[in-house]
């Protein structure tokens, strides 16, 4: 009997494809992922400028909380004794937890790596860390996250082949040791998944390697790692199409820390499932709006004395309630208001763009939905309609 088997509360159903684009669903023990799915970031527990109840109104059906962050402040122990991530938050549907991987190795002060993990000082105060795969796998249990992510190397851009390789292997024998740590964690592991981290660079030998080293550990999931750090779209995108053709059909594929509109939509039609990136909480406090006329940017001069909401085909409060003048206003005021109504506009549009992918896979019109998307985006924001 393999764990598949007396696994509880994780499994994915493929409802129906469109050329290589997927339309599924995630079942957890907090709820279903309906998927292509994006995933708004709550690093530290809070998708930045909003409520939780706001997040759930915008459609988002689960979010991603940071190991690393949450490692540092205020603790995994702490949250678990107050009652997990879920309760801490007041976020009652599906956590997605990264590893810490990645920001071990962007944030860290001092970090040193070893075939063990790696040791560093906190970005915010100094204090020696050790962050392996076990504790990795502990952190992730202790915040009760549905879904856990392998802990991994996450390998530069741009980089040699062989150092790439290396990164790889090792990256690969941390993953079978999060296997082993994640499956010693009881009724965490038999209710929830672990997803492992294909690597390899733009090494498509090398990403092939990995993912038959991760299909012989096997994971309830695979992510698609080492993207988004530098190589450009078209490089990715090229990644993509010699990446997910190999990946279990059967198994949801995560594309992390991505990423713009434009991404999205290409990489669902290269077979990706979920996405999570920070790009549209952290352009709402940075006066940028994604809109289906493509980004807009409310410091500019021309919104001071605009009547029109931000986008008219928009649902959400701040195109809903709101003038650009407005909005315009109180981002030059420094309102906080600003940040909050922009966030909660960029993750309802991120939502309604996956919903709308959803639909057009269902339909078989994934490449109609492609083409009116990257129409209205090049014909940009006007001023008079």
């Amino acid at each position: 009997m393999n764990r598949q088997d007396v696994m509880t509360g994780f499994s994915y159903s493929l409802h129906t494809t469109d050329g290589a684009a997927r339309r599924g669903t995630v079942h957890t023990v907090r709820g279903d992922v309906e998927t292509p799915a994006f995933m708004p970031v709550g690093t530290a527990a809070t998708v930045k400028a909003m409520m939780p109840e706001s997040v759930r109104q915008t459609g988002a059906q689960i979010i991603l909380g940071n190991t690393y962050h949450l490692m540092l402040r205020p603790g995994p122990e702490r949250i678990n004794a107050l009652g997990g991530l879920h309760k801490f938050m007041n976020w009652d549907g599906p956590i997605l937890t990264d590893s810490g991987g990645f920001q071990v190795m962007s944030l860290s002060k001092l970090r040193k790596m070893s075939e063990d993990g790696v040791s560093f000082q906190s970005h915010i105060d100094g204090r020696k860390f050790m962050l392996t795969p076990e504790r990795s796998m502990e952190i992730q249990r202790l915040l009760g996250s549905n879904i856990v992510i392998a802990f991994d190397e996450c390998t530069p851009y741009p980089v040699e082949k062989d150092v790439a390789a290396q990164s790889m292997e090792l990256s690969m024998r941390w993953a079978q040791r999060s296997r082993d740590g994640f499956d010693g964690g009881g009724d965490h592991a038999a209710e929830n998944a672990l997803f492992g981290i294909v690597q390899g660079s733009t090494f498509e030998d090398l990403r092939r390697i990995s993912i038959d080293k991760l299909m012989d550990i096997g994971f309830e999931g695979y992510a698609v790692g080492g993207l988004a750090v530098g190589e450009g779209q078209e490089m990715m995108f090229e990644v993509l199409d010699y990446t997910t053709p190999h990946l279990p059909s059967d198994k949801p594929r995560y594309l992390m820390g991505v990423g713009k509109p434009a991404d999205l939509v290409g990489a669902v039609m290269r077979g990706i499932d979920m996405f999570d990136c920070v790009l549209p909480t952290r352009s709402g406090r940075n006066a940028q709006a994604f809109t289906r006329r493509g980004t807009v940017n409310l410091k500019n001069a021309r919104h001071v004395d605009d009547p029109r909401p931000l986008d008219e085909s928009c649902t959400c409060p701040a195109c809903s309630n709101y003038s650009r003048a407005y909005l315009s206003h109180v981002i030059r005021a420094g309102e906080i208001i600003g940040s909050m109504l922009l966030t909660w506009h960029n993750v309802h549009y991120y939502q309604e763009l996956m919903a709308g992918m959803r639909a057009a896979i269902e339909a078989g019109e994934m490449a109609g939905f492609a083409a009116q998307f990257h129409a209205d985006q090049a014909a940009g924001d006007i001023e008079a309609l």
